[in-house]
């Protein structure tokens, strides 16, 4: 799922800044939900590991719970964004931000579509995600009530968000309906988006503090890869067919995350076909997607007037299987360079989030 993800996200990518519009059809016009589908994943991995050490014997630990985060994201963020500070020719002609901004994972706040590394958007939302998610569980397990407050968190999550972007839609977007105002206010905002996230924090409550109700879940994984299918592809028409609309825009995302939720599920039901399914490479760009999301987009960018000039378009298939080769190959890159020695020092000096 997370190899799809970043397929789903490249794609879309391509098509808004590299195509000239005929690339990929449908799957580049709705490959932006892959970004919703990282927030969904992110929230369950994320969920479970800090619900699964507030179980264990040994606690939770925050220290080490931000240490092992940190050391997995920001050695890589760090490197890229070196490249578009350092190196000009790196960012070509787009406006680059104020560093602090990047630093802060604050980019995306107020952001304006179009500015250098803008992707960037959605790492923000999920290290804002880090660091409040396990301060809120300590919070709730600090309660003598601490499941039944959680789960009212979850649903109070999931409403603020709605009544946040219905609140927004009509400040911001009902004249024009699409824009600026949808995308600066709404899409990457972060109290706009958290209740994504959210949704695979509840499944990872679900699994860690509802045993039976887990087991029984599970046990329908077809069931459950056949609903999540439907959801998404239901999702997938009603976003083609009305994105900025009021209506989608204020339940559109949480029933995305459900669907995705669904297919997550499946994944996880030792009888589904999902479950079972192994697809060649797929765990390999999994591992290397992080990396990836950070470099492809400006890479391809980078790529296409040299292939331009040598008589490749970028809606040729050459041209494209160039591209996406090259992006998988510094995604590896990156990884192997960057990523892997930070992850040996964390296996070594941080190797669980318990104390």
């Amino acid at each position: 799922m997370r190899a799809l993800a970043i397929v789903l996200v490249f794609m879309n990518h391509y098509v808004l800044f590299v195509s000239d519009g005929g690339a990929f059809g449908f799957w580049g016009e709705i490959g932006w939900a892959g970004v919703d589908l990282f927030f969904a994943l992110s929230g369950y991995l994320i969920g479970n590991q800090i619900f699964a050490a507030l179980r264990s014997e040994h606690g939770f630990s925050l220290p080490r719970f931000y240490a092992r985060r940190f050391l997995r994201t920001l050695p890589s963020f760090y490197a890229v964004l070196a490249l578009y500070y350092l190196w000009p020719a790196f960012r070509g002609d787009s406006a680059l931000l104020p560093l602090w901004k990047f630093l802060t994972f604050t980019q995306n706040i107020n952001l304006t579509p179009g500015t250098a590394f803008s992707h960037a958007w959605s790492l923000c939302v999920e290290e804002q995600f880090y660091v409040l998610l396990p301060a809120v569980a300590l919070a709730v397990a600090a309660c003598r009530k601490s499941l039944l407050w959680a789960w009212l968190a979850v649903a109070a999550s999931l409403i603020v968000g709605m009544l946040l972007r219905a609140y927004l839609w009509d400040e911001h977007v009902q004249v024009p309906r699409s824009g600026l105002g949808y995308y600066k206010y709404i899409y990457y905002a972060s109290w706009c988006r958290f209740d994504e996230l959210v949704a695979g924090v509840a499944l990872a409550l679900l699994k860690n503090y509802h045993p039976i109700a887990w087991t029984r879940l599970t046990s329908y994984g077809n069931r459950t890869l056949l609903a999540g299918i439907a959801g998404t592809a239901l999702m997938f028409y009603v976003f083609l067919t009305d994105h900025y609309g009021y209506w989608v825009t204020v339940l559109g995302y949480p029933a995305l995350a459900a669907s995705f939720t669904l297919l997550l599920i499946a994944a996880l039901s030792p009888g589904s076909a999902l479950y079972q399914l192994r697809v060649p490479g797929a765990a390999s760009l999994a591992l290397w997607s992080y990396a990836i999301y950070l470099l492809h987009k400006q890479l391809c960018i980078l790529l296409r007037p040299l292939l331009q000039d040598i008589g490749y378009g970028p809606d040729s298939l050459p041209a494209m299987l160039v591209m996406i080769l090259l992006s998988i190959a510094t995604g590896w890159l990156l990884y192997a360079l960057v990523e892997t020695p930070f992850m040996r020092l964390r296996a070594r000096y941080v190797p669980a989030n318990h104390a």
